[in-house]
């Protein structure tokens, strides 16, 4: 049983590097699902541990660019006993703002959600509790590369 956090900014692939991997073996869990919930933090807690006491893999499809928003997630990951596993969506700022205008309605995030993003944004590091931690990088074919996480490199490629 997994715990998958998904670390990134906004229109970074997240959502389709979800799609793409884990759709059919894993529970998605996303702020962005549960918009009309008055407490989406709370809410968000909830539906993890229904997944994981059913024994369900999940992926926690947000964000989570600070430590706090991470340790939550890893201590309650850690409390079912499940693998906790982190995606770092590396990107670069210009291609989230272009992906960001080919969205349309509640899925376009204002532009300056993307830049308060990108001044949060901590790489996550196996300190914080991670079993396992991957690069993961949109290609131009909208396609993705996934690499092991190193953790004294300041800048992948």
């Amino acid at each position: 049983m997994q715990l998958v956090i998904f670390i990134g900014l906004q229109a970074s692939g997240k959502s389709t590097f979800f799609r793409t991997h884990f759709a059919t073996t894993h529970e998605i869990v996303s702020k962005d699902l549960i918009r009309n919930n008055k407490n989406r933090a709370r809410r968000q807690t909830q539906l993890i541990e229904a997944a994981l006491e059913k024994g369900r893999s999940v992926v926690v499809d947000n964000t989570n660019p600070t430590l706090e928003d991470r340790a939550s997630l890893i201590q309650l990951g850690k409390m079912y006993g499940a693998e906790i596993i982190g995606y770092y969506c590396e990107s670069d700022i210009k291609q989230c703002l272009d992906r960001n205008q080919q969205r349309s309605g509640k899925a376009r995030v204002p532009d300056v959600g993307i830049y308060v993003t990108i001044k949060k944004l901590i790489r996550p590091s196996y300190a914080e509790g991670f079993d396992r931690l991957f690069y993961v990088q949109m290609t131009d074919d909208s396609n993705f590369e996934v690499a092991e996480w190193k953790e004294n490199e300041v800048e992948h490629g």
